[in-house]
């Protein structure tokens, strides 16, 4: 099938305007070592905004033909685009907000390039290390902003959720926005552009002119979770770990709606990090919210939790359902908790630097047949550790599901396949199964066809 397509050339505004001649060819390097591919693909995610595919590998085949160039031009630069999306433009125009996401696209890859990948500066093999990379990319973006009080709400949940729960988090946004509270996402559809969509409007009503929308992506997710239009901050991480770290540095409370194993891998992920004996002390709210007919979903979610991690977990986060207003209440509480706590500390406001975080949360997991195979997900370790393994699992789960990567090594090799105790194997199996039940998994009226078998 052949799909509508344009070409053109853009101009960066207030962005990355200047490239020397060895940063030009390594864009345009399409060798191993080059930065084409992963440039080009998370360029046509940025164009692909707006539109319902949730698969990187389908995005790739769909628009085979896009091709991006950079120009070097005595003024600065160009890209020249060919074979992008219509969705991206209006009249012919290039949408302005995708046009600022292009060039921060190009801003992120060129510097993890240059200043974090094999940089001795940044030593990956230390928690040190990899939390400096994340400051540094944060600190590049311009996205850490020192001289404000913390009022950054990160909100979680899946791209494929029902009208109801969309509609839900764009309330909850709105409620947010009211009390001046900023929204940070994972900057895709659903419940990452319902709270963003409804804080445009409690901000207007409140007449700030100054509301940050921040988007964290990666390149592995960012096809299938196209960056919407209304981030006006966006920044891509160089992998899910650094992502995730990148949210929880910077947020001061996170908000999580109903979602699918995405959304459980980052539960995971959170929880994890807040059980380990160091961070017992530090305030950092936490709602899982979404309205009356999700009810069942959180009570599944808050029963695998206790029956994997246990009690001390699960106090770690209160469930609200059905009440916008009393989920805005309780963050801007926590909030306040936040940066009483951090004053009295002397932490930055603007990065979360006394959070603790165990390097096994940050080592890049990559999800291939083997490593899925040989997770340790049995109850003879701590906690903390085996949320980490379980957060690996759902992340492979995702994988296998919309990332390029993952849908192909399905087709080739077959399943994944994830061992481990039954006691934690059987209720693992049955949050997957209701996850598919209730169409999280997949983006509604398409079939999902697992890429997983729970071996017991």
């Amino acid at each position: 099938m052949k799909y509508d397509v344009i070409d053109t050339q853009i101009s960066p505004e207030g962005r990355l305007d200047v490239l020397s001649k060895a940063e030009v060819n390594k864009l345009l390097d399409t060798s191993q070592g080059g930065l084409y591919s992963i440039f080009r693909n998370c360029s046509l995610a940025a164009l692909n905004c707006g539109s319902p595919i949730d698969s990187g590998k389908e995005l790739l085949e769909r628009y085979q033909g896009f091709d991006i160039s950079i120009i070097q031009r005595e003024r600065g630069i160009k890209l020249e685009v060919k074979g992008a999306p219509t969705d991206a433009f209006v009249d012919g125009k290039m949408i302005k907000g995708i046009q600022e996401h292009l060039f921060a696209v190009l801003r992120d890859v060129i510097f993890v390039s240059d200043e974090i990948t094999d940089n001795p500066k940044f030593d990956a093999g230390t928690s040190e290390g990899i939390t400096d990379s994340v400051f540094h990319i944060l600190r590049n973006a311009n996205v850490l902003r020192p001289l404000s009080n913390p009022h950054l709400v990160v909100c979680w949940g899946g791209h494929s959720i029902s009208n109801a729960e969309y509609n839900y988090t764009k309330e909850v946004g709105y409620q947010l926005g009211l009390r001046g509270l900023d929204i940070c996402t994972g900057c895709g559809p659903g419940a990452m552009k319902g709270p963003m969509k409804g804080a445009t409007i409690g901000h207007a009503k409140q007449r700030i002119t100054g509301g940050r929308y921040l988007g964290l992506s990666e390149p592995g997710i960012i096809a299938a979770e196209s960056p919407n239009p209304i981030v006006n901050d966006l920044v891509i991480l160089p992998d899910i770990e650094k992502r995730l770290e990148a949210f929880v540095r910077t947020g001061h409370g996170i908000v999580v709606f109903p979602g699918g194993a995405g959304t459980a891998e980052e539960i995971l992920y959170l929880l994890g990090i807040l059980m380990h004996p160091d961070n017992a002390q530090l305030p950092f709210p936490l709602i899982f919210t979404g309205p009356a007919s999700a009810a069942d979903y959180f009570n599944q979610i808050d029963d695998f939790v206790g029956i994997t991690l246990g009690p001390e977990a699960q106090r770690r986060y209160k469930i609200i359902i059905d009440d916008p207003a009393l989920v805005s209440q309780e963050m801007q509480a926590g909030i306040k908790e936040v940066r009483e706590y951090r004053k009295s500390k002397g932490d930055a406001y603007y990065f979360n630097w006394l959070l603790r975080i165990d390097h096994e949360f940050q080592k890049p997991f990559v999800p291939t047949h083997v490593n899925m195979r040989n997770l340790h997900l049995q109850r003879d370790q701590p906690p903390h550790l085996l949320a980490a393994n379980l957060r690996r699992a759902f992340s492979g789960v995702v994988a296998g599901n919309v990332k390029d990567q993952g849908i192909r090594a399905i087709e080739q090799y077959g399943l994944f396949e994830i061992h481990g105790d039954a006691s934690i194997m059987e209720p693992m199996d049955a949050l997957l199964a209701a996850f598919v039940a209730q169409h999280r998994m997949k983006l509604p009226g398409t079939v999902y066809k697992p890429c997983y078998r729970i071996v017991k």
